[in-house]
């Protein structure tokens, strides 16, 4: 009997799902995918502020998208998501997890009573104290997860598992491809932009930054004191132009905003760099909304000194029919997310 999970990625703008069989299998299959838009302020960064608005959008998503199966796999992966480099004496996966609360206080912001943890192992290798496994704690705050499962759980849906969006974005881009590479996976949200490098196709370092596409529509929106359809308009038409007579005020906006974006996104790789000698880092993958701005995959090129590709979607799974290759490329790996978390699913 063939089983499907349902990933959903839950955006600021929009909701993402993506429907998939025989996602343990080696060769599983996306059978379809749909986005429905979200009111404004229903979801921040990610995170539901209205759960039963939401919980209607994914109804809507359900009738309009043709979904079947009511297993569904969500997403975290916002500024109250955090990932840590982490070793433990080696042991196994279940005793590491049930040790963490005593062992992490210290690297995170909340009271473990407040988190839910978890641990991802990359390597092992000798500690001070003997054998131990190197890997990423991953650490979210308990009621910006639960909220987002209650809006699911609202809206008719069966929740089986919770993922880390990074984790989804390397599953969805590496699933299946052969490298040996080290790559850094950007994906510009509209409220947040996440950064994942991966050796080989697994990660090795996670970092979320609080900023994406609709933080610059905001800015535009304050600065020129416009609506946000004109700030969108804006944006979607200059992107990161040199000049635009008439429009000076907004290029300048646009390259502000936009900028230190970029830096925090060098910073971050040469973070990377000058920490793992070892690991050189030979190119970005590039996806998101916010990516689609005009001439920012150039800056990025530009500003880290690697080429910038965009992701093939399609290499990780078969399609089903009456899905289009053609058509799925060019949503530009809106889908990345939803597609990586269905896959991910133990469903």
């Amino acid at each position: 009997m063939t089983t499907n999970v349902v990933g959903i990625d839950i955006g600021s703008v929009a909701l993402r799902a993506v429907e998939v069989s025989d996602a343990g299998k080696v060769q599983p299959t996306l059978v379809r995918y749909h986005e429905v838009p979200l009111p404004e302020g229903a979801v921040s960064r990610g995170e539901v502020l209205e759960p039963n608005t939401v919980a209607s959008a994914l109804k809507q998503l359900w009738s309009t998208g043709g979904f079947k199966s009511k297993n569904v796999v969500l997403g975290m992966g916002n500024h109250r998501v955090l990932a840590r480099d982490l070793s433990v004496p080696k042991m196994s996966l279940k005793r590491i997890r049930e040790s963490l609360p005593f062992q992490v206080q210290d690297l995170i912001s909340v009271p473990v009573a407040d988190a839910l943890l978890d641990f991802y192992p990359i390597s092992e290798g000798e500690g001070d104290n003997g054998p131990q496994i190197n890997g990423l704690l991953v650490a979210a705050v308990k009621d910006s997860v639960l909220v987002n499962v209650q809006a699911a759980e609202l809206a008719g849906l069966n929740p089986v598992e919770v993922d880390l969006i990074p984790f989804a974005l390397s599953r969805s881009i590496f699933r299946g491809a052969k490298t040996e590479d080290a790559v850094v996976q950007i994906d510009v949200g509209a409220g947040t932009t996440t950064v994942v490098i991966t050796y080989a196709g697994v990660p090795q370092f996670v970092r979320l930054i609080p900023t994406g596409g609709d933080d610059l529509t905001q800015a535009l929106m304050l600065r020129l004191s416009i609506t946000a359809e004109e700030g969108e308009a804006l944006k979607r038409s200059l992107g990161l132009a040199v000049t635009a007579p008439g429009n000076e005020a907004a290029v300048t906006v646009i390259r502000e905003v936009t900028t230190e974006l970029l830096n925090s996104l060098r910073n971050t790789v040469n973070y990377f760099v000058n920490t793992r000698h070892n690991v050189p880092v030979i190119r970005i993958v590039l996806s998101g909304g916010g990516a689609q701005l005009r001439g920012f995959a150039d800056a990025l090129t530009e500003v880290t000194r690697l080429p910038v590709v965009a992701p093939d979607p399609s290499r990780s799974v078969g399609l089903g029919r009456g899905v289009n290759a053609e058509a799925l490329t060019q949503t530009q790996g809106t889908y990345l997310v939803a597609l990586g978390l269905a896959l991910g699913s133990n469903a």
